[in-house]
Parts: structure tokens; sequence; C-alpha cells
């Protein structure tokens, strides 16, 4: 730590400081040396400031884009050396289970996370489907930015990963519910077609509506910051709705 920092850390704090600052020593096991980095990993890009040079808006996508870069590394190496024996396709599908958007999504709620994220209000929180998530990637890169990589490896293996996913339960689960319902729909020798519905632009964030047609009949509709992630989340729905069991 600096000398600046190791000074700025004793200024005043406000409460929301210091709710802030217990909340990451709770989760990390330690104070931040630079508190104003967790800040800007918890700043929506609704509520984005312009920087100085106007050039971008400050909101937490570029800690997002590191974070994810850490957090696929940290995951890369830990399945490398859990599964010795086990090959390229296994090891990617595994981390890409792991590191999806709704994993992400639940384990930021399930440890507080997105409460703390600071968004242009809950009317729009059905839009930010990702904000959680996202919010925990950047959060990640926060820790590696303030604490290092292996402080980081630590903090993500010991009070994330471990704690929160059962990797075993993962990798006997098969989460891809669009080819799992493909499946169901040959079975039951009909036609399943995923219709793209809606595109909107919402402040920067592109989001896709995907409904799913079997026989001819709409059974389920889900949305995603991709085409990808948005006929995934139809097939779950889908799923739920047809109540077709997983194999």
């Amino acid at each position: 730590m600096s000398i600046k920092s190791f000074f700025n850390f004793f200024k005043t704090k406000t409460e929301e400081d210091k709710r802030l600052i217990s909340f990451i020593n709770l989760m990390t096991g330690a104070k931040p040396f630079n508190l104003n980095i967790y800040k800007l990993a918890l700043k929506h890009s609704s509520v984005a400031e312009k920087t100085p040079n106007q050039s971008f808006k400050l909101s937490n996508e570029r800690l997002e884009y590191l974070g994810d870069a850490i957090l696929g590394a940290i995951i890369a190496e830990y399945l490398y050396k859990k599964y010795p024996y086990k090959d390229e396709g296994f090891l990617t599908e595994i981390r890409s289970r792991i590191v999806n958007r709704e994993s992400l999504n639940n384990l930021s709620r399930k440890i507080g996370l997105a409460d703390l994220v600071e968004f242009e209000g809950q009317k729009y929180a059905r839009t930010y489907q990702s904000m959680a998530g996202d919010a925990l990637e950047a959060f990640i890169g926060a820790v590696f930015l303030d604490k290092g990589f292996y402080f980081c490896k630590k903090f993500v293996l010991k009070r994330l990963i471990q704690p929160h996913l059962d990797i075993e339960k993962i990798v006997q689960t098969n989460l891809n519910f669009k080819s799992m319902l493909i499946e169901y729909a040959q079975r039951e020798n009909k036609e399943v077609e995923f219709v793209l519905v809606d595109e909107k632009n919402n402040k920067g964030t592109t989001i896709f509506t995907v409904e799913v047609m079997l026989g001819g009949e709409s059974v389920g509709s889900g949305m995603g910051q991709n085409k990808k992630k948005a006929e995934q989340a139809a097939a779950e729905k889908a799923f739920a709705n047809l109540q077709i069991k997983k194999d």
C-alpha cells in the first residue's frame, strides 16, 4: 500500500462506506486498500458518469471485463488440476456451467452482493437480468487489482466456489436446456423452433427476447444479452412449463 493510500484509508468514512468495508472484509477476509475501486465495481451502467475526457461512461463494465477473464483463468486451472484425466471438451463445458450468467447471478444474490449494486430504479431490474452476475465479475476484478492475483484466486476458490457451488453436482447435471428440448421434440415427433420476437437497446445494453414454438404452439420465452442466452432461457422456461423431467 502506498503512503497516500494508507492515509486515504483512514479518512472519515460515511456509514455507507463503513458497511461496504465490512462486506469486503467479511467476503474476502481483508479490508480493502482502495475502497473506490470496489465502489466502481458496484456501479451499473444505468447510473454511469462521464469520464473527464468524455471518452466513455464510468461504470463497472471495464472491471466486469477484467473479472470475467480472471475468474475464467482461476476456474480453468482449478478444473485442470481437479480432473487430470478429462479432455479439453469436458473442462470447457464444466467451466462454462460454473461461470454462466445464471450461476453467477445466483451466487451474487446468495452472498448479498446483488443488494449493493447501484442502478437506476427498481422498475428496471427486470431489464438488467445479468446485473447481479456482472457485478460479481466486476467485484472479482476489483479484488484482483486491489490485492493481486494470488489473493484473488484464494478468495474465488475458498470463499465463493467451494462454499457455494457443488462441483460434482454441476458435472452430473446437463444444463443445456436447448439441446435437451430439441431431443424431447424429436422423441415426441414435434417440430421445435426458436423465434426472435424482440430486440431492445436500453442505455447501451441490448436485450433479446426469444420464444420457443413446439409443434406450432408457444411453450416458453426468455431474455438474454445475446440470442444464445435468450434461447437457453426460453428453453429452460419451456422445460418448466411442459414439466419435462431432466435426465
